[in-house]
């Protein structure tokens, strides 16, 4: 009982030095960006682009001025939730948010420079600049903070004691996800089971009891989270949960199944005065489309110039290393069942579908010496981007399918066509975590590619790039 008291005596310490240094460090960094702005624009060839036509101003009004500021910036990034223990593994999670809070912050402070209508020469230039550095001042020290954070999880300082309800197949991925994965902060005890509860997939896992146990468990083993999976068709045992537990201090996390995540997406909409529940719509509006695909052209242009003396070595790689074309080019389907000829850069053998369309396996044997290579590192899939700028794919999206698969997984995985709703992707939402091959769930799979599909933004698919570009050169799980 001690070493629980004594856990939960440095988990709330934590929780406030944690909230405390990141709002040290965003302080720091507007202070800084003040700073840094000054001095570009005054005393440096900055001045060669934009000239100085009304002097040299003193340093002290940007000063004062930032003091009054930060108060105004914080409680702006307060609002927002942002000085909340966050448990965020990628630091692009927030860069958006940081984006949308400095961009108000900037407004407020140029309008707060018009009331006060002081006498100091204030340039405009100068607020531009600090917008610019805020959001890379303080991007930088929130990841020397997350760094932080993460680094006291691994050493089990400050972790949150949890459990989970629920032996279901999402059970199995959060336990064997946060037990592997200390830096997020959770320390998973064990499991609850309830009447009925169908397959136990957690059957080699630390059972816990029944789910009446849970009240005395809490007070047992000082459990602060309990970490719910259950299917939607279960919802019962939440009433029940919040009956048995009345009066306890814990905090509940329910992951939804696909039939909650529909039901939240339900919106009501009025036309001629009668109510209609829009139960499916369009994911991407005319304008949407118009974004993406805008998106999708500038950045593959871009890459395509960038990688061309790459993609140059690799083509005299596949085509030393093995006999064949350059290009395996396959049939695939895309956006409303529309087939299209799909490129990567041959990483097989060319008689490797002899016996039939077959899914690549880890230990395949039908790699060439330089295909392994290739597939590891997802190379073999830059030559898509030339498909993107043709227009039958997109940069981020479900992954296209041969119709061969499609026909037989159609019937057996749940809303399996619902992906061909969008243009199909180089990379998506579900590789991205981590789910990709014959290692993992194809529903699990399809489910992920319905969130990324009824989610779809800009944002959204700048975060997915980013993480894409961390799981190719850090993931143990490519092949």
């Amino acid at each position: 009982m001690h070493s629980q008291v004594n856990l939960k005596s440095k988990t709330s310490k934590i929780e406030i030095f944690l909230p405390l240094l990141t709002i040290i460090a965003d302080a720091l960094s507007i202070f800084l960006a003040f700073e840094a702005s000054y001095y570009v624009r005054f005393h440096t060839d900055f001045q060669k682009i934009f000239p100085v036509t009304k002097g040299v101003p003193d340093i002290y009004g940007y000063n004062e001025f930032a003091l009054l500021v930060i108060p105004v910036w914080l409680l702006i990034f307060q609002s927002r939730k942002m000085y909340r223990l966050k448990r965020n593994v990628f630091i692009l999670d927030e860069l958006f948010v940081i984006i949308k809070c400095l961009s108000i912050g900037i407004l407020i402070a140029m309008a707060m420079v018009f009331l006060l209508k002081g006498d100091f020469p204030y340039s405009r230039l100068v607020f531009a600049l600090i917008w610019f550095f805020s959001i890379l001042f303080i991007t930088i020290a929130r990841y020397f903070v997350l760094k932080i954070e993460k680094n006291l999880y691994n050493r089990n300082i400050g972790v949150n004691n949890v459990a989970i309800l629920g032996v279901n197949e999402m059970s199995k991925k959060i336990y064997d996800k946060f037990t592997a994965d200390k830096f997020v902060g959770y320390n998973v005890l064990g499991y609850f089971s309830y009447e009925n509860c169908g397959e136990n997939y957690l059957n080699d896992k630390t059972y816990l009891g029944d789910f009446s146990l849970i009240p005395d468990k809490i007070r047992e083993m000082g459990i602060q989270k309990i970490l719910i999976s259950i299917p939607s068709g279960d919802q019962k045992i939440l009433y029940e949960l919040y009956r048995i537990c009345e009066g306890i201090n814990i905090e509940f996390m329910y992951s939804p199944d696909f039939i909650d995540m529909m039901r939240n997406r339900i919106r009501v909409e009025e036309i001629d005065g009668v109510p209609f529940m829009k139960l499916k719509s369009i994911p991407m509006n005319v304008w949407n489309r118009f974004l993406k695909r805008a998106f999708d052209l500038t950045v593959s242009v871009l890459l395509l110039l960038l990688l061309s003396p790459i993609m140059i070595i690799l083509s005299l790689l596949v085509k030393l290393t093995s006999p064949g074309p350059l290009f395996y080019k396959q049939e695939r389907v895309g956006l409303d069942g529309q087939k299209f000829l799909m490129l990567k850069f041959r990483s097989m053998k060319i008689d490797a579908e002899k016996k039939g369309p077959q899914f690549a396996k880890r230990d395949d044997d039908r790699y060439t010496p330089a295909g392994r290579f290739l597939r590891k590192y997802s190379l073999d899939e830059l030559p898509q981007f030339i498909n993107v700028v043709i227009g039958n794919m997109s940069i981020v999206g479900p992954r296209p399918e041969r119709e061969f698969f499609i026909l037989q997984l159609k019937d057996s995985i749940k809303n399996y066509l619902e992906r061909h709703r969008v243009k199909c992707g180089i990379t998506g939402w579900a590789q991205v975590n981590g789910l990709r091959g014959t290692d993992s769930s194809l529903q699990t799979r399809i489910d992920y590619d319905i969130y990324y599909i009824e989610n779809w933004s800009i944002a959204f698919d700048i975060k997915i790039i980013f993480k894409t570009i961390k799981e190719v050169l850090f993931s143990k799980d490519a092949f």
